[in-house]
């Protein structure tokens, strides 16, 4: 008994010894428990994915894109209030009670519904669509330098429209029609090079989307040369570099609905261009179908390109630029960065086409000539990036 009692007794004593006992043991022994308790699982917090801020940032962009829309239809000649802008879109939309002010005299009524409302969702759509189309095809062809444009879908659409311009083709198809039809038939023309279904390397569909482009170029060249005169070619050339200046309702409608369809229906591949950064191997190895999910991408983005392409003309650089800039802020997982690409994509061409109409008032450059300029300098930081 007495050494059952000697034993128990070492470890009760070590905790009331004195205050050099438990001042020394004290620390040591919270160590133990807290080292394996709360820490660890404070230290596993930050790698669990946190939606809060991609939620943030995509209601922060939507928010920007009817800021923006709204703001961007104030500009023009004639000086309209903002609620007055918001009660005229309220009420040609059918929501006339929630209209804050009084109805607009009908002149300021059809310019701002007529015409600068339906050009502002133009220019928000068409940035849509190309900051989109160059989201994809980076990731397709894993080339960080492709954009909307690569796979000649602007060079086929710019012959549709100098064919129905100069050559009278189709007969009373517009000129917008004859360019989204060209650019559906070059996209054609580039799956039957790469063999149908049976879509090749990376490097195979940027060279044979480079052929396509040149190819296209040059019947442009030919038939300006041999049917246009100074005046056809002035027009051409102007709608060439990119402008909105003709959205009308019958138009904007229809490309509208385009390219939101085109846009959700990419947003279905988010999963498959994430797995494509790691190879194509790694790809299929994840149960991606590689050839039916690359097919289908360069469907969706040259379909929303050449309707892009058809009511604007060929506006450069966003395609290329906007998703390296949101990539910044996003990250590379698809999910998030093309919806991001969309919204951001949307807000620039707005804004750029704003300053196109108003900064030399009363003339107005094409955007695409506002975007290269911007575009230029932006490409060279890009480089400058992708380098380091």
């Amino acid at each position: 008994m007495t050494t059952t009692h000697n034993t128990a007794e070492p470890t009760e004593p070590a905790q009331p010894t004195g205050p050099t006992g438990p001042r020394a043991a004290g620390p040591a022994k919270p160590a133990g428990p807290q080292a394996a308790g709360p820490p660890t699982a404070g230290r596993e917090r930050p790698p669990v994915p946190r939606p809060a801020p991609a939620t943030a940032l995509l209601l922060l962009a939507g928010a920007a894109l009817l800021v923006s829309i709204v703001a961007a239809s104030l500009f023009g000649s004639a000086d309209i209030r903002p609620l007055d802008v918001v009660s005229t879109i309220l009420r040609h939309a059918g929501l006339e009670e929630l209209a804050p002010t009084p109805p607009l005299p009908g002149l300021l009524d059809a310019l701002v519904w007529e015409s600068r409302f339906p050009r502002v969702l133009l220019a928000a759509a068409v940035g849509m669509a190309l900051a989109v189309s160059g989201t994809v095809l980076q990731a397709v062809t894993r080339n960080p330098l492709a954009d909307p444009y690569l796979l000649g879908v602007s060079s086929g659409a710019s012959t549709g429209a100098v064919a129905v311009l100069l050559l009278g083709i189709g007969g009373s198809v517009s000129l917008s029609t004859g360019a989204f039809v060209g650019g559906l038939v070059s996209f054609g023309l580039l799956l039957l090079l790469l063999g149908g279904g049976r879509v090749a390397s990376a490097s195979r569909v940027v060279l044979t989307g480079v052929l396509v482009s040149q190819f296209f170029a040059a019947v442009t060249s030919v038939i300006l040369m041999v049917s246009g005169d100074a005046n056809s070619t002035r027009g051409f050339t102007y709608w060439l570099l990119g402008t909105l200046g003709g959205a009308r309702w019958e138009g904007v409608t229809l490309t509208v609905v385009i390219i939101l369809a085109g846009v959700v229906a990419v947003q279905f591949f988010a999963p498959a261009l994430d797995a494509f950064t790691f190879g194509w191997d790694s790809a299929s190895a994840l149960g991606i179908n590689v050839t039916a999910a690359r097919v289908w991408l360069m469907v969706l983005t040259s379909v929303i390109t050449a309707a892009a392409v058809a009511a604007s003309g060929a506006i450069g650089f966003i395609g290329l630029l906007v998703p390296h800039a949101v990539r910044i802020v996003t990250g590379s997982m698809h999910r998030l960065l093309l919806p991001m690409s969309a919204l951001v994509g949307a807000v620039f061409l707005i804004w750029v086409d704003v300053f196109a109409r108003t900064a030399f008032s009363p003339h107005e450059l094409p955007a695409g000539v506002i975007t290269a300029l911007l575009g230029a300098p932006a490409f060279a930081l890009v480089l400058k990036r992708l380098e380091s």
